[in-house]
């Protein structure tokens, strides 16, 4: 099937198969006698397991780890549980910290309703400027920081 069929099939751009193929995630395909892109029906399978374990977390060099391992003939199967139950305790950190941003960012709010309730219309209230020293600073990491900062290094 050419590029075309298969992103469409799969919901992604022709790019974003180039760039599958460039990280060696799917396999060159051949070409026609146009120099078209002829995928193999396997592919679509192949790109369906990417997207689908790049929805849970895992980052392209670990899909590029693991599946040249498996097209190596060898089963990653224990690699990836261990790669998949670090990302479940990466995520119970960032709920964490999200339930303690809530709980200051309701604080915040308490404090700036009750200074607006004081204020007098027109005045300013100095919100910003009220928020107390030693709020714990929050940021949950977000998948694609995270991406940035493994390639920087």
């Amino acid at each position: 099937m050419r590029s075309g069929e298969l992103a469409r099939l799969t919901g992604i751009s022709t790019d974003t198969l180039r760039h599958y193929e460039r990280l060696q995630l799917l396999s060159k395909p051949p070409r026609t006698s146009g120099s078209y892109r002829d995928y193999p029906p396997h592919s679509l399978d192949r790109v369906r397991l990417i997207r689908r374990a790049l929805s849970i977390g895992f980052s392209l060099p670990e899909l590029r780890a693991l599946l040249t391992l498996r097209d190596a003939g060898r089963f990653p199967c224990h690699d990836a549980q261990k790669m998949a139950k670090s990302k479940l305790q990466e995520v119970k950190r960032q709920i964490k910290d999200l339930i303690a941003m809530r709980k200051q960012l309701e604080q915040v709010l308490k404090n700036w309703d009750l200074r607006l309730s004081r204020s007098g219309k027109g005045k300013p209230a100095r919100l910003l400027e009220s928020l107390p020293d030693g709020l714990t600073p929050v940021e949950p990491k977000s998948r694609f920081k995270q991406e940035l900062r493994r390639r920087k290094s």
